[in-house]
This record gives C-alpha cells, structure tokens and sequence, in this order.
C-alpha cells in the first residue's frame, strides 16, 4: 500500500524507517520530511496544516495509510476534514479528531478530563484574567517549587518549573499577558510532583489497546539534568523502574479509565495516546497526555518494536487490535541527540554534516537536516539535529556503542549531552 507520513522531524523519520520494513509497504513518502527521510521514502513541500495540499497528495499517490506525527494538524482538526471528505473518508488515518486530540490541545480539558474519570494527576486550578487574583492567592497557598502551564499548544516550551513565590506570580501575569501568545491566554497551575518521569504510549483502535514499550527521555540541555528545557536531549528504553506491578497499576488506574472517559465523551479515537507520567514512590501520575508518539522517544522505541507496523496501525484504524500479537525487543535501547550550538536558544543553520556514512551497529534518525540542492550534502536546518540509537545487551552496552557512533558524526557547534542513561545504570545497581 501507499503511504504518507505527516512531519519533519526524527519522529516522523524513525515512524518512516520502520514502515519501511513492512512488506506491506509499496510507496512512502513525506509531507515534507528531511534529509534522512529522503533515503526511505519520497519527500513532498507541503505544511502539515495544509489540508488542501495534503488531500491532493493522497489522491495524486493513492494514499492508503496516513500517520500524523505532529500534534499541531490533529488539534487543528485533520482527522475531522478526512472523515468529513468523501475523496479521503475511507482512507485510514492514524489521530484523533479535533475533540479527542484536546487532551493535548489544551491543559485545563485535559485536568478535568482526569478529574470526571478518576485519574491520578497533580491538584490544580486553571486561572485566566479574569480569576487572576485568586490564581495568586492559590500560588501563595501552595509550596514551592511552582508550577505553571500553559493551556494551549506552545511548541514545548509552556512548562515553568519556578522556586521562588514572587518569581511565580510574575511569570503568571506575563503569561496571561501574552508570554506564549494565545496558548497562555489560560495557564494551569499545578502541584509539583516529586518523583521519577517517563512516558509511556499506547495504541488504541477505540475499545482494545497496545502498550508500547515505556521510555525515559532527558528535557534539559545540560548534563545532570541542567539548564533549559529542550524538546529532549535522548531517550532509555525501557525504564528499569517501570516493572510489571507499576505498569499494570498504569493500564487499571489510567489506560483503561482514559478509554473509558472517552467513550464516554463519544469520541472514537484511533491512534497512539502518550502518558507523561511520574512514578511518585510506585503510583503512577498523570503530567500531560499527547495525542501522538513522543520525540525523541519514538526514536528509540520504535527500533524494539518486532511486529509489523503497518498491520499494527491498520488494526488500530479498522478496530481489530485486540487479534495483533505485539511483539518487541527484549534488549535496551539508548538514543542520544545531537543539536546545534546555541540550542535551544538563537543558532546557525547551514553547517555541513560529515560522519554519518561511518556510522555501525546504530541508527541515525534525522530531526533538523536538510540536502543542498547544489552540492547534495546533508546540512543543519535546526536546533535538534540527528538522533543516535544503538541496541544492545545492557544499557551500558548501549551507551557505549551510541556515544562511540555520535563521535564519528561532526556539524560545526555540534553538541550531545554524554550522560544519557547514566542514571539508569545507577537505579540498577
């Protein structure tokens, strides 16, 4: 069959890569994709909220399978103008429509979603400026450290994580005037949790599920978990303290409640549902819900994942996911992000990348990379630029074989965090 992958990132590349394998697989192409996307499938210009374009791909090429790996096109109501076309509605498209994706959409449905259904997640309060003061008195009820959201979609960067009260209440009111555009014009303030984060992502046809294997990525830019988050510096797969009684407190306390409550709201959501979660002393809490699979952690489950992935998608669209083995690789998988200087924060784009054709027993995902149209050489075109993933038989194993890799690779200001899974080895010993 045909199929499109909608992005640009190392998400959408490692979504394509293992598609690729699939016998199932004729055609594969990119709206638009990156340099490495390029080598599996057939790359076309067109941005992923442009509805038009992409109908127009899919009745050019035949398109029988389209996999959304942005959330920016499912809030926006993507699944909504495939079922409402009558060229697109048998297609099978894997995301929500425009409600389901909510859960992402928007932080305060996302919390009361979770309050209606039982689901364990911090206390909060959404706060607009209209209840601002009584958002600042919730603040000064509350101990720090502060934490504040975003309601809407912000690129990543709607999280504050602040220490200090008066800090707190200013960060409120720049972010109700406008800090992060419309997607603060409502911000969630909620309970810090003290725990250790992960995420885990599911593949629902409506009714039966499939758990992927569980990761844990690295937010911040600098080693030990330092600086500024970014959109994530590396992934461990799977997560040592993520054993067999933790995991099925997470499908009976927030897998199925979540399918539940969505039946029960009638949205029929078909495709991956991602748990940010924190292991608070074995229970499990809800941070956030995405409506599609993590980065860059898809790049690092998804070499683990042994079905067929194109039989796994298409039984979540069709609704017989309950008759799909899942099949995966026991050995662990570390992924570690190399960026451009500068990130993420200002930087340069441009800068030639050499290495990537000496590179073994690893897989190079593409995120920020483009090809010269002159020269033909791979070249930056973001802050995050190539994700390094090796297998292997032990997480220090692993470590080893993807940092010898990542120093093969060079891009003038290349930089990579060295301590990806150190502290996974330390939880095992």
């Amino acid at each position: 069959m045909n199929i499109l992958v909608i992005g640009s990132g190392g998400r959408e590349h490692a979504i394509g890569w293992k598609l690729r394998q699939s016998k199932k697989c004729e055609k594969l192409f990119f709206a638009s994709g990156n340099a490495g996307t390029a080598q599996v499938g057939v790359n076309i210009p067109v941005d992923v909220t442009d509805f038009d374009a992409l109908k127009h791909i899919c009745v050019e090429e035949q398109i029988e399978l389209v996999v959304v790996g942005p959330e920016q096109p499912l809030v926006e109501g993507i699944t909504d103008f495939f079922q409402a076309d009558s060229f697109l509605k048998d297609i099978a498209i894997i995301g929500p429509d425009s409600h389901g994706a909510r859960l992402e959409g928007s932080k305060a449905f996302a919390k009361q979603f979770m309050r209606e259904n039982g689901i364990p997640t911090a206390v909060s309060m959404d706060v607009s400026r209209d209840n601002i003061e009584q958002g600042i008195e919730y603040l000064r009820s509350m101990a720090a450290p502060y934490v504040l959201k975003a309601d809407g979609l912000a690129a990543g960067k709607g999280v504050l994580i602040i220490h200090n009260l008066e800090e707190a209440e200013k960060e409120l009111q720049s972010m109700l005037e406008g800090k992060f555009g419309d997607a603060s014009s409502k911000v969630v303030i909620e309970q810090f949790l003290n725990g250790i984060e992960l995420s885990v992502f599911v593949l629902t046809d409506g009714t039966d599920y499939k758990v992927l294997p569980a990761a844990k990525d690295y937010k911040r830019i600098g080693e030990g978990d330092t600086g500024p988050n970014t959109g994530g510096m590396g992934a461990v797969s799977p997560v040592v303290f993520a054993d067999k009684d933790f995991m099925q407190k997470v499908e009976d306390r927030i897998i199925v409640p979540t399918l539940n409550g969505l039946k029960k709201a009638g949205i029929v959501y078909k495709g991956f549902i991602f748990l940010g979660l924190m292991n608070v002393e074995s229970d499990p809490f809800v941070i956030e819900y995405n409506v599609r699979l993590g980065d860059p952690e898809t790049e690092c489950i998804l070499p683990r994942l042994e079905s067929d992935f194109v039989d796994l998608l298409m039984a979540a669209f069709q609704g017989n996911l309950s008759e799909i083995v899942l099949e995966t690789d026991d050995r662990p998988a570390v992924t570690v992000m190399m960026v451009s200087g500068g990130y993420p924060g200002d930087y340069e784009k441009g800068k030639l990348i050499s290495g990537l054709e000496t590179t073994k027993e690893c897989v190079v995902f593409h995120a920020g990379t483009t090809i010269d149209v002159e020269t033909q050489q791979v070249k930056t075109s973001g802050g995050r630029v190539l994700a390094v993933t090796s297998l292997d038989y032990s997480v220090e194993a692993a470590r080893k074989t993807v940092y010898a890799n990542v120093e093969k690779v060079t891009f003038k200001g290349a930089a990579y965090r060295a301590d990806i899974g150190i502290d996974i080895l330390a939880f095992k010993a």
